[in-house]
């Protein structure tokens, strides 16, 4: 996967189909698929973006996961200002950002980094540039690592079978104030599940002015080394669709770990699960409910499904009017560029002497 990532060609595809160019709604296809009028599915279709229900279509960018390898969960004391925003809507390693009510702090930040020196020199650079206010004017963060590395469920769209099973009881949904007969919900499961998108490869060979079967095959090789996935449209959230519940919990599991870790990556309600080493907890879940008195319940049916396993747990709440920025493309995005810069400009890597004074 280096080399892949230190090719200008591969680099500058990456850039494209990450970020959606020559990527769209394959209607025809779908047209057929659902046996319903062209026209009526890509008026659906174009309903369900407008209403941020779903994202327009792009290539997943994975393999930002191997070259970010840590993940870090923030709660910070932070003045929710216009400063603030406009810093976690810039901010190449921030890729979402929560308001939160918990103890001393009102704000959770998901980070990804390379490595731990990374976060700290660029954690260290916060105070100085004046993104944050300095430490004694304000409770001290509390920041939590994760391996990227120890992944074991990447399915952000894996509560689509519960609004598959809402709609088959109650025959509609209703999302962001936007209804969901059947056909759209048709249209809407496909495409989160990467059902009925094409990608272009002509208007992309020709902005990067090579054949287009080069582009075939480059997008063919990145596929098989998943760098990338198939192409997709991802809820505006993430994690979750609208107006659903997601719970980051830390869970202790204390034996039958592998029947638990299976029962995690067949579970609907996990969209992301990640095995860590955190105090007493040894599993990360990024969790979907409708409210929050379902995931109290899931906890104790899966007590119960597997007696004495299942230990402690510490739960976040956060429901989509808490999120003050999830930007799922600008971390791959600053990553892709950052790469690109990297082959014109080499530099070597950044050390920290302990010994070395201020500068």
């Amino acid at each position: 996967m280096v080399d892949l990532l230190n090719d200008e060609l591969n680099l500058k595809l990456l850039k494209m189909i990450t970020s959606g160019k020559g990527i769209s709604i394959n209607h025809s296809y779908l047209s057929r698929a659902l046996r319903k009028h062209r026209e009526t599915v890509k008026k659906r279709a174009d309903e369900l973006i407008a209403h941020k229900i779903i994202n327009k279509p792009i290539y997943p960018f994975f393999g930002q996961f191997k070259e970010h390898m840590l993940m870090i969960l923030v709660q910070a004391d932070i003045p929710l200002n216009q400063q603030f925003e406009k810093w976690i809507a810039t901010d190449d390693h921030i890729f979402g950002a929560y308001r939160l009510r918990r103890g001393e702090y009102n704000v959770l930040l998901i980070l990804f980094h390379r490595s731990i020196l990374r976060y700290q020199l660029w954690r260290k650079s916060l105070v100085k540039e004046g993104k944050i206010p300095p430490r004694d004017t304000r409770y001290p963060s509390a920041a939590s690592f994760f391996s990227t590395q120890m992944m074991i469920k990447y399915e952000p769209s894996a509560s689509i079978k519960l609004l598959r099973d809402e709609i088959e009881q109650k025959g509609t949904l209703k999302i962001n104030n936007y209804e969901i007969d059947k056909l759209s919900f048709d249209i809407l499961e496909k495409l989160v599940l990467g059902e009925g998108i094409k990608v272009n490869e002509n208007v992309i060979a020709e902005e990067l002015n090579v054949n287009h079967k080069t582009i075939a095959q480059r997008i063919k090789k990145l596929l098989k080394e998943h760098i990338i996935l198939s192409p997709v449209c991802r809820f505006p959230a993430f994690f979750c669709p609208p107006d659903s519940v997601m719970a980051i919990s830390l869970l202790e599991v204390k034996k039958n770990e592998p029947e638990i870790e299976k029962y995690f990556k067949q579970d609907p309600h996990i969209s992301l699960a990640f095995q860590i080493c955190h105090g007493r907890y040894n599993y990360l879940l990024f969790e979907v409910f409708e409210e929050v008195a379902d995931h109290i319940k899931w906890e104790h049916e899966l007590s119960e499904k597997f007696k004495g396993g299942v230990g402690i747990s510490d739960a976040t709440y956060l429901t989509t009017n808490m999120m003050i920025n999830i930007d799922q493309q600008k971390v791959s995005l600053a990553l892709i560029n950052k790469k690109l810069d990297l082959l014109k400009h080499p530099v070597e890597e950044p050390s920290w002497d302990p010994f070395a004074k201020e500068t």
